[in-house]
């Protein structure tokens, strides 16, 4: 141990900067890397897709207006009906692409049962879609 202050202690001491050259060299590599690897990925095979339009197309399905009297006769579509007819019409409609949908209009002095023979016969017909049609005002 040399007690001089002009003695070469280089070996010992800390190092306070960072070597920059393996750094530069992974870098350098990383670039060349990329640089030989995007041509391949943007190589793409050209292919005649089918275009489609954004527009939805909405096909309302039509509407059955079924109504209950006050004295129990049953009107389709402004058409007098018995409970069989009803049945029959009912089968037929339900087997229509797109299914209609049946609205409901019962008078507010019908019973209860001549409403729910209606939706009986309309959910044995196949039909999924019923309405209720109410009139505020009607007293």
């Amino acid at each position: 141990m040399a007690m001089s202050p002009f003695a070469a202690d280089d070996d010992d001491g800390l190092m306070n900067e960072i070597n920059m050259t393996p750094l530069v060299d992974v870098m350098l590599v990383l670039l060349i890397v990329f640089m030989v690897t995007i041509p391949v990925i943007r190589h793409a095979v050209k292919i005649d897709l089918p275009h489609a339009s954004s527009q939805k197309e909405e096909t309302k399905p039509a509407q059955v207006s079924v109504s209950v009297q006050a004295d129990g006769t049953i009107v389709w579509d402004k058409t007098p009906v018995d409970l069989d007819t009803l049945r029959a019409k009912i089968a037929a409609a339900a087997q229509q692409q797109p299914q209609p949908e049946l609205h409901l209009n019962a008078d507010r002095k019908v019973p209860y049962e001549k409403v729910a023979q209606v939706m009986s016969a309309a959910q044995a017909g196949g039909l999924t879609k019923i309405g209720f049609v109410t009139d505020p005002n009607a007293r």
